[in-house]
């Protein structure tokens, strides 16, 4: 069964959250920044192109979802892509810090990126969307400003 437009395979997300938590360790054990600003644009890629173009995605579909069953569960993209955007937020901190000789705040910046997609890998907790989900929460719209 394919994806709705918006929906994505949620194992795809975990996948890539794993590839994440390697690169984003390799970064802190070399300190090794230009891999971090590669990993800055796959989440830039994630953020405002989309999964279906993520380098992490095309990997998951083309080599790993061929491999699993099928799935009839489906996540909505908007927070998934609000997480990548924050990773890519932090990703940049991470080069910067690196690049200018801030050690420390490369290190720090790198350390929250790996922290979250830690959590989303192994327990499946995407700390970017359920920020996301907050935001939405106590956002005022039209609807909640007429009740």
């Amino acid at each position: 069964m394919s994806a709705g437009p918006g929906q994505v395979d949620p194992r795809g997300p975990r996948f890539a959250a794993w590839v994440t938590t390697v690169v984003l360790a390799v970064v802190l054990v070399t300190g090794w920044w230009p891999l971090l600003a590669a990993q800055a644009v796959v989440f830039a890629i994630g953020a405002f192109a989309g999964f279906g173009v993520a380098p992490y995605s095309v990997l998951y579909r083309g080599l790993v979802a061929p491999r699993l069953g099928p799935t009839d569960e489906r996540e909505d993209t908007a927070p998934l892509r609000f997480a990548q955007g924050i990773g890519f937020a932090f990703a940049v901190l991470g080069v910067l810090g690196y690049a200018t000789g801030l050690t420390a705040l490369g290190i720090v910046a790198t350390a929250f990126a790996l922290a979250a997609a830690f959590l989303n890998a192994a327990f499946a907790f995407c700390l970017g969307c359920e920020t996301y989900l907050l935001i939405r929460r106590f956002t005022p719209t039209k609807e909640k400003a007429l009740q």
